[in-house]
């Protein structure tokens, strides 16, 4: 749905950032509201975005590219590669793809860009490059513990290990799985992501990941090998559901490169002015500037349930560093 960019929102604190303090975005909001239901389901489902994109591809790679059932019910190096190889490519094309329209031919500059910095460099970082840091976590921990959960939950299904279900066998299950993955992967990262903030945790592994206090593309899937497990770990609800091979496609397309489409830096794909496909939010960048807040995403309630929802104002950030330093003693 597109939607005209408004100058006026710029501040001096944020290159850019949405009206605050942010309005709550939850589909669990109380009492349910049937129009905002209607209109999230609209706008994620029934217009281009993130998760209708990942949709197609899911279903192009399966029916062109992937190994078949009856491949995959003799684990063989061979299949495992295949799906290691797609995984790679379309890791580089989504992420790469980003990082080369908004950071190096800076196809909209900084419009709707939240931070006002570049990509960084120097002894923080691997390399002592932000990004090829970043390429580097994803392209090797988190692309290979992807194939293997992938490899792992592909080989279970065509063994009859876990359920099988097909959109011939039960359309509404079928159609219903692509709305409930996103639901759950979002409330098993909030519960891993808190986990991994507590401070033991969070200095081994999770740090890693924070480096990236200035988001790209690349950010998303930059993880320790740690956290890459329990991430992607994500996967393993197919393991008991009903399933059918798109859907495990869709998961890990959406835990993988679709991380790099939330981690741009950018709210929005900018064409003639106008919003035309939403990528980052402000949720989430909140979370990477002050830490202990917003862990979940905007469509889910956890935070607010839980206390550890920033809206973006000054009072929030005050509150938030008071249990940071509470936390980090």
């Amino acid at each position: 749905m597109s939607e005209k960019l408004d100058q006026n929102k710029l501040n001096t604190d944020w290159n850019y950032h949405p009206k605050i303090p942010l309005e709550n975005n939850s589909i669990f909001r109380s009492p349910p509201k049937f129009i905002f239901f209607k209109s999230w389901i609209l706008r994620n489902w029934l217009h281009l975005s993130e998760k209708v994109l990942l949709v197609i591809i899911s279903s192009l790679i399966w029916y062109f590219f992937y190994p078949s059932l009856e491949q995959t019910k003799i684990i063989e190096f061979s299949w495992i590669f295949q799906i290691w190889v797609i995984n790679l490519l379309l890791m580089i094309l989504i992420a790469g793809g980003l990082h080369w329209y908004f950071y190096i031919i800076k196809g909209q500059d900084k419009r709707l860009k939240f931070d006002k910095r570049d990509q960084g460099k120097g002894k923080l970082w691997d390399f002592s490059n932000q990004v090829h840091d970043n390429m580097f976590w994803s392209l090797t921990s988190g692309i290979g513990q992807l194939t293997i959960f992938q490899s792992i939950t592909m080989w279970f299904l065509a063994n009859n290990y876990s359920p099988m279900n097909s959109f011939s066998s039960n359309p509404f299950w079928f159609l219903a799985l692509f709305l409930f993955i996103p639901i759950w992967s979002a409330f098993h990262f909030y519960w891993i992501h808190r986990f991994l903030h507590i401070p033991f945790f969070y200095k081994r592994y999770h740090s890693l990941h924070h480096r990236n206090v200035n988001v790209g593309p690349w950010s998303g899937f930059s993880m320790h090998p740690v956290e890459h497990l329990f991430y992607i770990s994500s996967l393993c609800i197919h393991w008991i559901l009903a399933s059918h091979p798109i859907h495990i496609i869709f998961h890990a397309l959406y835990l993988g490169p679709g991380a790099a489409m939330t981690h741009t830096g950018y709210e929005n794909l900018l064409i003639k002015d106008k919003k035309r496909l939403a990528l980052g939010t402000f949720y989430h960048q909140l979370h990477h500037r002050y830490y202990e807040c917003n862990y979940g995403n905007e469509e889910m309630p956890w935070d607010r349930w839980f206390g550890t929802f920033h809206d973006g104002s000054q009072l929030a950030t005050e509150q938030t560093r008071a249990r940071k330093k509470k936390m980090h003693k």
